[in-house]
């Protein structure tokens, strides 16, 4: 009777032992899973000032007439005009290509007409000497070329992925430093990340537009991104 008493008192204890663990236990979980659910969402930004490494001019011009192949010889001339305005200045005869043409038919009074249009692209990446060109695109009028709406030089970017890298780290630095203001506000202490969106890189002109005949971009550019991270508080 004393052993089966004895086997009972520890039985008994053992069973207040795990209660009390087991309190514990579910104690510190919901704890830990109040802890958990608690972060902030901050967005970082980061920015930086580029030069574009391609410039791409195309050029728009047309000429009318009765007479098809006299229209053909005029714009042949044209052609020439422009080749030799970018030779001058120094551009490899293969940066200017053809991009197009075409020959439309019309009828003013009974009388046949010809309008052939002729497209010319240049693209370059010598950006510096693109500007100049189109700094000095009026000496193309004064040899008798008129260029057409939509003749606009645009500069690009090309080398984006060479800085995203580094930009990611800036943006995600800036997001910490927000989530740490927040903490410090707030009383408490940043964590790890608990996840992060990555939103998507923009170019655009530095300055803003630029429009104008002929140049439709400008070679500053400002490169963007911003980044959506969602940080655990402690």
């Amino acid at each position: 009777m004393e052993k089966r008493g004895s086997w009972a008192v520890i039985a008994a204890a053992l069973v207040a032992l795990g209660l009390v663990l087991g309190g514990y236990l579910l104690g510190d979980g919901l704890r830990r899973a109040r802890a958990a659910d608690r972060s902030v969402t901050v967005r970082g930004l980061a920015e930086r000032d580029v030069t574009a490494d391609l410039a791409v001019w195309t050029l728009n011009y047309s000429r009318s007439g009765e007479d098809l192949a006299a229209v053909r010889a005029q714009i042949d001339g044209d052609t020439g005009a422009i080749r030799r305005f970018f030779a001058g200045l120094g551009f490899p005869a293969d940066a200017l290509r053809p991009a197009g043409a075409s020959v439309m038919q019309s009828y003013d009074n009974g009388v046949q007409r010809f309008t052939v249009t002729q497209r010319l692209q240049l693209r370059t990446g010598d950006v510096a000497r693109a500007q100049r060109a189109a700094a000095r695109q009026f000496d193309l009028v004064r040899d008798g070329v008129v260029l057409q709406e939509g003749s606009g030089l645009s500069y690009s970017f090309t080398k984006l992925n060479d800085i995203k890298p580094s930009m990611v780290a800036e943006a995600t630095r800036d997001a910490r430093a927000s989530a740490e203001q927040f903490a410090k506000d707030s009383a408490t202490g940043v964590g790890a990340i608990k996840s992060a969106t990555q939103g998507y890189f923009s170019v655009e002109p530095r300055d803003g537009d630029q429009g104008g005949y002929g140049v439709a971009d400008t070679p500053f550019k400002k490169v963007r991104v911003v980044t959506t991270v969602d940080f655990y508080l402690r």
